[in-house]
């Protein structure tokens, strides 16, 4: 089974950037849908972003506009570039792989991501 392996987390200044990247060990061809999710500190897990094999994006309310995901799948890879980021962007972000045909789902370990003065 493919395995995820998220990168790029860190420390970062309100209104900076980052990207993060999610590697599969893999093909992630398979992965119908890719997306990224975070939880914060004492907060249930949230979704962030989605994304399908033909590139259709959709986005959570809050980061609507300010976050971007995209995929190669040439590369195995999936990111998520977050700009303008605020303290309320904070936490643990994961990628999610699904294959809905199959009904089949692979989680990454997980990223952190502190946004702080």
């Amino acid at each position: 089974q493919v395995r995820l392996v998220e990168s790029g987390g860190g420390l970062v200044q309100p209104g900076g950037s980052l990207r993060l990247s999610c590697v599969g060990s893999g093909s992630i061809i398979p992965f119908n849908v890719m997306e990224w999710y975070r939880q914060a500190p004492g907060k249930e897990r949230e979704w962030v972003a989605r994304i399908n094999g033909v590139s259709i994006t959709n986005y959570g309310d809050s980061v609507q506009g300010r976050f971007v995901i995209s995929r190669n799948n040439s590369q195995n890879a999936l990111y998520l570039q977050m700009n303008n980021l605020k303290p309320e962007d904070t936490g643990v972000y994961s990628c999610r792989g699904r294959d809905v045909w199959f009904n089949v789902e692979v989680w990454g370990q997980g990223t952190l991501v502190t946004v702080s003065p």
